[in-house]
């Protein structure tokens, strides 16, 4: 009898729900270091950032070369990148702290981001981080958790095999399955590249006029 979707998900979560749980603590920790980060900034480089941020915020008002086919494409193969190496060091008995530094850099990454934009930018840098990097990463970072998660299961499934020499843990049936929800992610974080290259420009462009004003006054 084949099991229902609902019951395979249920069932996967109950098996590594503490995974899930550790990762996603990782993942929020890494999220406030990124945002402390922030404070222990020089002011020289404070304001060599903010430069490139008014920089980039003035050429996207006056509109840019890069379309968002491009930066659908560009998002996309990051992704792809992120995901496969998450999956091959999950192939590795070392591999389960790479993965969980990869899983802390993603937090620390958007911590940085958003708490640098509503450091300099106030009320106008938390709608246009809001706007800019909120809707992608609704998708995105549940993929990166539960890719993170597969992996570290594939890596434990073969440290138990090597340490045990027992052919009761199914490995290759684990590493099956772990490709097929690699390629399950993939499909989502397409729709989140294709939100970050074709959704969020509107968005920000809707912000813009609050963004600029703000700019150009201080």
């Amino acid at each position: 009898m084949i099991e229902s979707l609902p019951f395979l998900i249920r069932k996967h979560w109950i098996e590594y729900r503490s995974f899930y749980w550790f990762s996603i603590v990782l993942l929020f920790m890494g999220i406030i270091f990124g945002a402390v980060l922030v404070n222990s900034l020089s002011l020289p480089l404070k304001n060599d950032l903010y430069g490139f941020v008014q920089q980039f915020l003035t050429q996207f008002g006056k509109g840019t070369d890069i379309t968002p086919k491009q930066i659908f494409v560009e998002s996309l193969s990051q992704h792809v990148s992120y995901i496969a190496l998450m999956w091959v060091l999950g192939l590795s008995v070392a591999g389960v702290p790479f993965i969980l530094i990869l899983l802390f850099l993603k937090g620390v990454v958007s911590g940085f981001t958003i708490g640098f934009l509503v450091q300099q930018m106030g009320s106008d840098g938390f709608f246009l981080a809001f706007t800019s990097i909120l809707p992608q990463n609704v998708i995105i970072v549940p993929a990166y958790l539960i890719m993170a998660v597969v992996s570290i299961s594939i890596s434990l499934s073969i440290i138990k095999h090597l340490f045990k020499q027992s052919r009761k843990t199914p490995v290759p049936a684990v590493i099956g399955k772990s490709f097929v929800i690699a390629g399950c992610m993939l499909v989502c974080l397409a729709g989140a590249a294709a939100i970050e290259g074709f959704l969020s420009p509107l968005m920000m462009r809707s912000v813009m006029d609050w963004t600029l004003s703000f700019i150009f006054t201080l």
